[in-house]
């Protein structure tokens, strides 16, 4: 039976995540696994925090911390965070771990080995102002390819284009703004990409199943022709470069991160080594199908670097068969910034609302084809709409009216009829739907096909009108009662994924465990009958208020929400 192997890009350390990195790859990928779970698969989700690279030595700096300390407690804010947005990994580990250590420097080892390091003179960027070298992400400048004119040393935002620090135009230190830099030598090593192209390229081919996003840019990059890059850094934290001569260099983050997958996962052995074995997923995996989610700006790493690694390691270690990749979702004109603080981020998210707000609005507004862009006014009509008016009030509602015609329990009387087979018939085909883009992973696809399951529930509540009917035929109100109560259980079934706390809520209401296992598996008609008569309920609190004009005038001012040219 095969096993499932998923992982969300690492989150990097230097600061709370905005919603768009949420989106961009923790939150499908804790769809996927929640999905997969209650499916009966075997699944082990793993993520961890990238903590290596001089962004987190800067943002110790500003933090008046080591950066050691600095990490160790951004880790345990974002822990925490992935907890408050009920993101299920079975394992968040940390790049800085001794595990990451070995691996990377283990990997380093085969590649020089096969033949796939090389030593070389390097000129980098001095920036004498700062009194440092650069690493290439704090030296900024015009792209040469595009002209964008806040392109990194290490890759231009824009057009996603490899570059290296000379190549910028009028370049500057990200760290002060200063122009006085001089180009000095520096002993590195090299990752030969070059003579690894072929064989990356043989493996990007077998991938017809990719999204169109994934491999037109795995194949952007290797039809511009692989350069060999330089995979240590002039810096003191990170991994140790165990070599001669290099007792001051580590290895370059983007070099370490990737590896941070199998590592973490030997972390999560590590704490129970007697039940865990974390080469099984791992190393001749064979039964293990893994599967990456990750933003648009990670995929050439995940396609080319981190494969260029395993394949040159000529070590049967497990590749990834399927990557989700997502473009960016914007906030209005604008790009969501960690940096420069734009936009909303999750410590300020889950103090407006609970989580499953937000979850279910990005999943249902997922930027799958092309960029999204969040809006105030978008966010609350979602909201409103779809969790408020539809699950919501159709749950509220018909527990109330049962409850105070009735009692707090499912009423006896009467037998389905046509109308009550039609609708299992129509919401069995929805179902399988659902499922078929859940599998396949088409979010928004499938974010639709929930709401329009959710909205069968509504059509069928107006057609059967049991308020009315309850006044000629109690009977036959009972039927459509004892139906929809029925709904309300497989909307929370089929929901969990999405919105794991509200699915909990409903189902505690039902007097019901939500199993993580569970799914609707069987008939329609035999699911929308489960619960026979007599069976009690309670009636819960609002399951979604709604947001109000008053909050979206003071979010915006609060959080900005003018449309930018």
């Amino acid at each position: 039976m095969t096993r499932h192997l998923i992982t969300s890009a690492l989150p990097y350390i230097n600061g709370v995540k905005h919603l768009g990195n949420l989106i961009g790859s923790m939150l499908p990928s804790d769809l996927y696994a929640r999905y997969l779970r209650a499916q009966g698969r075997d699944v082990l989700f793993i993520c961890a925090t990238d903590e290596h690279g001089t962004p987190a030595e800067l943002a110790a700096r500003a933090a008046g911390l080591d950066v050691a300390q600095f990490c160790a407690e951004q880790h345990e804010v974002q822990a925490r965070l992935g907890e408050a947005f009920s993101l299920s990994f079975d394992y968040f580990g940390r790049s800085s771990s001794p595990q990451n250590h070995e691996l990377t420097q283990h990997f380093g080892k085969k590649l020089l080995e096969n033949g796939f390091i090389e030593e070389r003179v390097t000129k980098q960027i001095f920036s004498v102002d700062d009194d440092r070298f650069l690493p290439d992400r704090y030296v900024e400048g015009t792209c040469p390819h595009c002209n964008y004119d806040k392109a990194r040393g290490d890759q231009c935002e824009s057009c996603t284009r490899l570059l290296d620090p000379t190549d910028l135009v009028e370049p500057r230190s990200a760290i002060s703004g200063s122009t006085k830099l001089e180009v000095r030598e520096s002993k590195h090593l090299f990752l030969l990409q070059s003579k690894l192209s072929d064989e990356i390229r043989e493996w990007v081919n077998k991938h017809k199943e990719w999204p169109l996003l994934v491999s037109s840019i795995a194949l952007k990059w290797l039809d511009e022709g692989l350069h060999d890059r330089g995979i240590t850094r002039d810096l003191k934290w990170g991994v140790p470069v165990d070599r001669e001569g290099m007792e001051e260099k580590v290895y370059y983050v983007w070099f370490d991160a990737p590896i941070e997958y199998i590592a973490a996962t030997k972390e999560w052995a590590d704490e129970d080594p007697d039940n865990r074995d974390w080469k099984s997923w791992w190393y001749e995996a064979k039964d293990v199908h893994y599967t990456e989610f990750m933003a648009k700006d990670n995929i050439p790493f995940h396609t080319v670097t981190f494969p260029g690694t395993q394949i040159g390691s000529r070590e049967p270690w497990k590749m990834v068969d399927y990557i989700k990749g997502f473009n960016w979702l914007n906030y209005y004109g604008g790009k969501f910034s960690t940096s420069q603080q734009r936009g909303i981020f999750m410590t300020d998210a889950i103090e407006m609302l609970p989580a499953d707000y937000w979850r279910y609005y990005l999943l249902a507004n997922a930027p799958e084809s092309s960029d999204a862009s969040f809006t105030w006014e978008g966010f609350s009509g979602t909201v409103n709409k779809d969790l408020a008016d539809t699950l919501g009030n159709f749950v509220n509602r018909i527990l109330k009216f049962c409850s105070s015609k009735y009692s707090t329990a499912l009423p006896e009387g009467g037998e389905i009829g046509e109308r009550e087979i039609a609708v299992a018939d129509a919401m069995q085909k929805r179902v399988e739907t659902y499922n078929k883009y859940m599998e396949e992973l088409q979010i928004r696809k499938a974010m639709q096909e929930l709401r329009a399951i959710w909205v069968m529930g509504n059509e069928y509540l107006t057609d059967a009108a049991p308020w009315t009917v309850f006044k000629t035929d109690p009977a036959a109100a009972a039927v459509s009662l004892r139906f929809a109560i029925n709904m309300i259980r497989v909307f929370a079934v089929l929901s969990a994924p999405a919105i794991p706390t509200a699915s909990k809520t409903l189902m505690t209401a039902l007097g019901l465990e939500l199993d993580e296992g569970a799914w609707i598996n069987g008939p329609m008609l035999d699911e929308l009958q489960v619960l026979k008569a007599g069976h009690e309920f309670t009636v819960p609190d609002v399951l979604f208020r709604k947001i109000s004009d008053d909050e979206i005038e003071e979010w915006q001012s609060k959080f900005g929400g003018i449309e930018e040219a």
